[in-house]
């Protein structure tokens, strides 16, 4: 079974006031380190209904400061995604 989660990512201020949307390649960025603040307004059956909550979600206070921040990510019921494991890093 697969979902679909939405992302929105309202992202932390640079020293100059400026706000960093994308990476280099066009793609929606974020750091948490850097105090961009993700949430997940929502996991759905399709993608269709994903899109159909970003566009509801645009017009409500918070969303709309950042309308074009969403992100929507497939996801496998019971599979892991992070099997890794991580690190730390201090400094």
């Amino acid at each position: 079974m697969e979902v679909y989660i939405l992302w929105h990512v309202r992202h932390a201020r640079n020293l100059d006031g400026s706000v960093e949307h994308v990476d280099g390649t066009g793609e929606l960025r974020w750091d948490e380190e850097d105090g961009d603040d993700l949430k997940i307004p929502g996991v759905y059956s399709t993608g269709a209904r994903a899109r159909e909550r970003i566009e509801r979600a645009r017009t409500t206070p918070g969303f709309a400061d950042e309308p074009d921040c969403f992100t929507v990510v497939r996801h496998v019921v019971d599979e892991d995604a992070w099997t890794e494991g991580f690190v730390t890093v201090v400094g």
